[in-house]
């Protein structure tokens, strides 16, 4: 008999240092769900290697890593309005790592670092119609916050709402 296990997933921070693992997965996730996220690929390529090391350094950047390979992304940031919450941010897997865990661990690892920094709440904004995303955000007890939005121009027309979890 034949027992297969999934891959074991494990949870890396970036260091300036580590700018290229950065710019690399958010092209793909740019590449892979462009409609997901309101920047572009272009405004990623045109990002200099010390822009993306700024990014390491001010935004918190966590990696998912599976068979030694980078296959997912999240960051943290302070909430712009709200000095008791932190927003997940540029949360993307790799079609070849969804549904092997990447997902929950990388939002798990962006709660506890709002937890430890003493933020109440953890708030994203996911696109409506994208409903992996919407679902794993379920399982993790997140809520509707009632507060919508849409992507910049020229894509308003995608239309995003908030969630929130409480810590």
């Amino acid at each position: 008999m034949t027992t297969s296990h999934a891959p074991k997933c494990r949870i890396e921070r970036l260091r300036p240092v580590d700018w290229a693992r950065l710019k690399r997965l958010r092209i793909a996730a740019l590449t892979d769900t462009p409609d997901a996220f309101g920047a572009t690929v272009a405004s990623a390529q045109a990002r200099s290697p010390q822009q993306w090391r700024e990014q390491v350094q001010s935004l918190p950047t966590f990696v998912a890593i599976i068979n030694d390979n980078d296959v997912g992304l999240t960051r943290g940031a302070p909430h712009d309005k709200d000095p008791h919450s932190a927003m997940l941010i540029s949360m993307w897997v790799a079609p070849e790592a969804r549904g092997l865990g990447a997902g929950e661990r990388l939002v798990e690892t962006t709660a506890k670092w709002a937890r430890s920094h003493g933020y109440a709440r953890l708030m994203l904004d996911v696109t409506d119609d994208n409903a992996p995303a919407i679902a794993l955000y379920a399982r993790l007890n997140f809520q509707a916050t009632g507060e919508t939005g849409s992507l910049p121009p020229p894509r308003t027309h995608i239309r995003e709402h908030r969630l929130a979890l409480d810590l």
